[in-house]
């Protein structure tokens, strides 16, 4: 599925584009995803598991998210580069098909500019947009208070909880918070 490009504006003056990434788009895919993979423990991907992707698997990776009528994924590009991605995953079963998934990524270097509020908003807009969806759910790890944050100023509310379900290299066990946002 493919969306509108979006310009808009970060707290800095910056440029910010959010639109349908191309194939184009693979190795600065690629950058950010090791970038953002290696800067928090809170993404499900190791900075190992993240090294191991290829350029091939993200091109199609890419074409998937562009061909599939269930799936929306966006990149913001700040300045020429991939400042973070985010997509939105439409349930097509009859009995969850009033449900979606979200999924959110960011840069460390472009936090606190308004674009993970930004990419949220247009999750919700294109959720909304779709005439299936009544409610957006996504989940984060215990620890990432600035996730949850985000995802409470934008309307989502604790709805589970998974003890243990992430475990760390160091052993570390963390929950995982199941979230949902009625629309």
């Amino acid at each position: 599925m493919t969306y509108e490009t979006i310009n808009f504006t970060l707290k800095d003056g910056r440029s910010a584009v959010l639109r349908s990434p191309k194939k184009e788009d693979a190795d600065g895919l690629l950058s950010f995803i090791r970038a953002a993979a290696g800067q928090t423990p809170y993404l499900l991907m190791s900075s190992e598991e993240a090294w191991r992707i290829t350029k091939e698997r993200e091109e199609a990776f890419i074409a998937n998210a562009i061909s599939s009528p269930d799936m929306l994924m966006l990149v913001c590009e700040v300045g020429g580069e991939i400042a973070g991605n985010c997509q939105i995953t439409f349930k097509s079963t009859a009995k969850v098909r009033h449900r979606a998934e979200i999924g959110i990524g960011l840069v460390k270097k472009f936090w606190n500019l308004g674009i993970g509020t930004a990419m949220m908003n247009e999750l919700i807009r294109a959720a909304r947009s779709n005439r299936w969806t009544e409610q957006v759910e996504l989940s984060f790890i215990e620890g990432n208070s600035r996730a949850r944050a985000l995802y409470e100023k934008v309307g989502f509310r604790i709805t589970a909880v998974q003890p243990d379900a992430i475990k760390l290299a160091d052993g570390t066990y963390l929950n995982e918070y199941f979230m949902t946002k009625k629309l």
